[in-house]
C-alpha cells in the first residue's frame, strides 16, 4: 500500500511540476495538477497540504536526484577535478546542441523567480538546493587545488559560486531563446578558469 501511495505522489509531482513550470505558481490551480496526474482532485489533499506545499514537495522530488548525480560527477575518480567539472558542463552543452531547438524549462528557476519574495518557505528552499549545488562545486574545487591543478590561493568559494551564477545566467538565456551561444561562451571561459 506505501508503495502504491509514494507512487501516486511521484505521479503528481512529476506532472504537476511540468505544468507549474510552463504556466508559473500562480497559473497554475490544483485542477490543472491532479488534470496532468489523470488523478481526482480529492486525492491531490492526500498527499499535499497546500499548492505551496506540492511545490516545495516538487523542489525536494526534482532535485534531490540531480544534487546526487552532480556528486557523483564531480567525484568521479577516473578524472582529475578540473576534469570532471569540464566534463560535466561540455555534456550538458553536448546535450542541448543534439537538439534541434534547444530550450530549458527550469522548475527552480521559473519558481524562484516568481515565488522566493511571496513565499518565505519557498524562496529558502530554492536558495538551500542553489547553494548545496555551490558546495558540490567548492569541494571539488578545492580538490583541484590540493592536486595543484590550480592556484593555492584560488578562493574556492567565490569561484564555485561565480561558476554557479553564471551557469544559472546561461539557462536563463536559454529559457529566453538564446540558442546554446551563451552555453558555448560558458564552456570556453570555463576552461579558461580552471587552467592551471
Amino acid at each position: 500500500m506505501t508503495s502504491i501511495r509514494l507512487d501516486k505522489r511521484d505521479l503528481i509531482l512529476a506532472k504537476g511540476s511540468q505544468v507549474m513550470t510552463r504556466r508559473g505558481y500562480h497559473g497554475t490551480g490544483v485542477q490543472e495538477i491532479v488534470q496532468a496526474a489523470g488523478i481526482p482532485k480529492g486525492s491531490f489533499y492526500h498527499y499535499f497540504a497546500s499548492k505551496e506545499d506540492f511545490a516545495l514537495q516538487a523542489l525536494e522530488h526534482l532535485y534531490q536526484p540531480r544534487l546526487e548525480r552532480y556528486a557523483q560527477a564531480l567525484a568521479n575518480p577516473a578524472l582529475s577535478p578540473c576534469q570532471r567539472i569540464l566534463a560535466y558542463y561540455r555534456d550538458l552543452l553536448a546535450h542541448f546542441s543534439s537538439r534541434e531547438k534547444p530550450e530549458y524549462h527550469c522548475f527552480i528557476g521559473s519558481l524562484g523567480y516568481e515565488m522566493a519574495e511571496l513565499s518565505p518557505a519557498i524562496g529558502a528552499q530554492v536558495e538551500g538546493i542553489l547553494q548545496g549545488s555551490v558546495d558540490i562545486l567548492q569541494a571539488c574545487l578545492e580538490e583541484a587545488v590540493a592536486a595543484g591543478e590550480l592556484p593555492a590561493d584560488e578562493d574556492c568559494a567565490n569561484l564555485a559560486a561565480f561558476i554557479a551564477n553564471a551557469w544559472q545566467g546561461v539557462l536563463t538565456r536559454l529559457k529566453v531563446g538564446g540558442g546554446t551561444t551563451p552555453m558555448n561562451a560558458f564552456v570556453d571561459r570555463l576552461e579558461l578558469l580552471l587552467r592551471a
